[in-house]
């Protein structure tokens, strides 16, 4: 069994999305879409369409923003990943 991407759930926050500034927001998520690992098929998506496709899950509530305490390290989850139902 892999280790979560964040520690317990009273170490980790769900970071509304609406409480970032603009460019705090397009950081994380420009941060998010470039680490490694995540560039994925045989077509190559410009990271400008990566962005706004997280942003829209951000809007949509599809997706959240969640803070590690421990590790002081942010990442954007499913909403129907398991770690964030218990934040």
């Amino acid at each position: 069994m892999g280790t979560p991407p964040f520690a317990p759930k009273e170490a980790g926050l769900k970071i509304p999305f609406e409480q970032l500034s603009k460019d705090a927001l397009w950081a994380l998520v420009e941060e998010f879409v470039t680490r490694d690992g995540t560039d994925y098929g045989e077509i190559e998506v410009p990271v400008q369409t990566k962005i706004k496709r997280v942003l829209a899950q951000l809007e949509s509530g599809s997706a959240t923003i969640v803070f590690d305490q421990v590790s002081e390290t942010c990442t954007i989850l499913s909403t129907n990943h398991p770690g964030v139902k218990n934040l």
